[in-house]
């Protein structure tokens, strides 16, 4: 899928290594063209599927993207839903789509993971003995 550059997919894997330097959370991105259904809903199965359920503290951030149906969605485990505001996804997933309106789909994605970031280090600081416990690659589907 030729949606990010290598050079992109570089700087969305390094964002993803400086958000969790700071924090015991995980987050990973979920890429595919379509999305059958509810883009929160897919998420959800991608969020199990890829794993994200498993993390010790529960506070694993899935940012998901279908590219041809122009959907995405942002779950975070139950961990770091107990603790951020209300509205934080939401107005996360806003500043998100300045970005994509702009055609500018790394910079969205990388401005989510800031943003999932800097809420997983308040909450879930780097604790000593942190191990990254999932894959920091884009999974494509």
């Amino acid at each position: 899928m030729a949606l990010f550059s290598e050079q992109e997919q570089q700087q969305i894997r390094k964002a993803i290594e400086d958000a969790e330097a700071l924090t015991s959370g995980e987050i990973r991105i979920c890429i595919e063209k379509s999305c059958p259904g509810d883009a929160l809903d897919r998420a959800a199965e991608y969020f199990h599927k890829l794993g994200m359920s498993q993390t010790s503290l529960h506070n694993g951030v899935l940012i998901y993207l279908a590219t041809q149906d122009r959907k995405f969605a942002i779950i975070g485990d139950s961990g770091i839903n107990s603790v951020v505001p209300e509205n934080f996804w939401n107005d996360t997933k806003e500043q998100m789509l300045q970005y994509f309106k702009q055609g500018d789909m790394a910079e969205g994605i990388i401005t989510g993971i800031r943003l999932a970031g800097e809420k997983l280090k308040a909450y879930f600081p780097y604790r000593d003995g942190d191990k990254n416990e999932l894959s920091d690659d884009i999974a494509f589907f």
